[in-house]
């Protein structure tokens, strides 16, 4: 039997070669989430019926021969997408009843292809919208993460980076808003690609903040991460504000310049991370990359992320805010958070809206550089039985608010470890260029192996 942990180039070749069936793949990883994901606190709810049938569909388009690439391979996304028939609580107790009688665009793309939906995937409560402060803010419990189940599985995509490096799934989407794709994928190991703002339609999507908002791929590898975000990006006429423009992940010209900002490893304590990040540059400057300092401007960039989070968050969940039901939300910093958010002024989020005007002044850097490299976070994850204001203390992610306010896309894959839990390294690119961060992900990862590191939680 082909290992769960295997691309999604090798899954499709074994199908394709008849070595193995869709169903057989579905039922493993059916089994694997049954035991290892709920033991992880990683699954919202399992799909098996709607899997088996969509199993057995995909291997007669694999017999017929007009398969896609990701034809007959399981996949599990966020519980914040719409499936048609299948609760989407979106990580909140209040939400327990909650169903759909359609599906989000990216999972009828995702379906369309011959993919097999076998779960979704637990999240933290609303996408974390009301300032949560721990780990166990989500109707399952908190998060475990992939190596260490004593340690957070990141969020707020918990559950698409544990199950994805645990062998779960073939593959998950998460969704990002700031930092939500890029942290479950440093913390748990995983590659997570987070592309341009309107590259992929949010349309049956939970709304956080409609003016951050992005989904995209949580997979082992920049390839895999790759063909998904490929199958699902294009425009959709169910979301305004889905691009127009074609992705195209083919490399174009000589190789990127990378920028270098200034990171202060000392002040934060972070000698692993340190050794992590200068192998990552030395590795990259042998297959030929140029690296340039860069400097990103001193704005507010936190707390304009924060006004704008705060009034479109509350604004897509008013009615749920001031309903019965918001105080069965598990953090009591998410009631407070959201409440406290409902008094957001109308000129702070205006100042907000200006600021992001302001803040274009950052792609000046493009004219150095033609992506950053930079560290996701300092740090491994963090304690799972501990306040974040008590350890949140020195991680970094210090371009996750610039990159999301600007709409730049972004890959963070794992390039190191810290006491036996994973490192990650972000590849970041101006808006609309996704093809520069494949690019320099999957030079990496063709000459180093932290993306195929196995979990010893992964029993395989």
């Amino acid at each position: 039997m082909i290992s769960p942990l295997a691309s999604i180039k090798d899954l499709g070749g074994a199908l394709r070669r008849k070595e193995v069936s869709s169903v057989e793949l579905t039922k493993m990883y059916l089994d694997r989430l049954n035991t290892i994901g709920k033991d992880h606190n990683a699954v919202a709810e399992m799909t098996p019926d709607l899997a088996m049938a969509q199993a057995k569909a995909a291997d007669e388009r694999l017999h017929r021969g007009d398969a896609h690439a990701l034809t007959g391979i399981p996949f599990g996304v966020k519980d914040l997408m719409a499936t048609k028939g299948i609760p989407t609580r979106w990580g909140s107790p209040g939400h327990d009843d909650q169903v759909f009688d359609h599906n989000a665009t990216v999972v009828d793309r995702l379906e369309g292809a011959g993919a097999v939906l076998v779960a979704k995937l637990e999240m933290i409560e609303l996408a974390g919208g009301g300032n949560y402060n721990v780990a166990d803010a989500s109707r399952m419990g908190p998060g475990l993460s992939a190596w260490d189940k004593k340690l957070w599985a990141g969020g707020s995509s918990s559950g698409s980076g544990a199950c994805t490096v645990l062998g779960c799934v073939g593959f998950s989407l998460g969704s990002e808003t700031s930092g939500s794709i890029v942290c479950p994928s440093a913390f748990n190991g995983a590659t997570g690609f987070r592309p341009t703002y309107g590259r992929v339609s949010r349309y049956g999507a939970m709304a956080l903040a409609w003016s951050l908002d992005k989904l995209g791929p949580i997979c082992r590898s920049a390839e895999d991460a790759g063909t998904v975000l490929e199958t699902i990006a294009g425009p959709d006429p169910k979301d305004q504000t889905t691009l127009t423009e074609k992705l195209s992940l083919r490399s174009r010209g000589p190789k990127p310049r990378i920028g270098i900002l200034k990171e202060d490893f000392v002040k934060n304590k972070a000698p692993d991370c340190e050794k992590a990040y200068n192998d990552t540059i030395n590795v990259l400057k042998k297959q030929g990359y140029e690296v340039v300092d860069v400097a990103l401007p001193v704005m507010a960039w936190e707390t304009a992320m924060n006004i704008i989070v705060d009034a479109e968050g509350t604004s897509a969940h008013e009615n749920f805010i001031r309903g019965p039901r918001f105080q069965q939300l598990k953090d009591v910093n998410q009631v407070a958070g959201f409440a406290a958010a409902l008094q957001t002024r109308a000129t702070d989020y205006l100042w907000a809206m200006r600021f992001r005007r302001e803040a274009l002044a950052a792609n000046s850097m493009w004219d150095k550089s033609d992506c950053i490299l930079t560290p996701t976070f300092y740090h491994k994850s963090l304690p799972v039985d501990t306040g974040f204001d008590k350890t949140w203390v020195n991680m970094g992610g210090d371009m996750i608010s610039p990159a999301n306010l600007l709409g730049w896309p972004a890959i963070s894959m794992p390039n190191g470890f810290e006491d036996g839990a994973p490192l990650g390294i972000s590849v970041i690119a101006p808006a609309m260029r996704e093809d520069i961060c494949y690019r320099v992900a999957r030079d990496f990862q063709r000459e180093t192996d932290w993306h195929l590191k196995k979990s010893p939680l992964a029993g395989v």
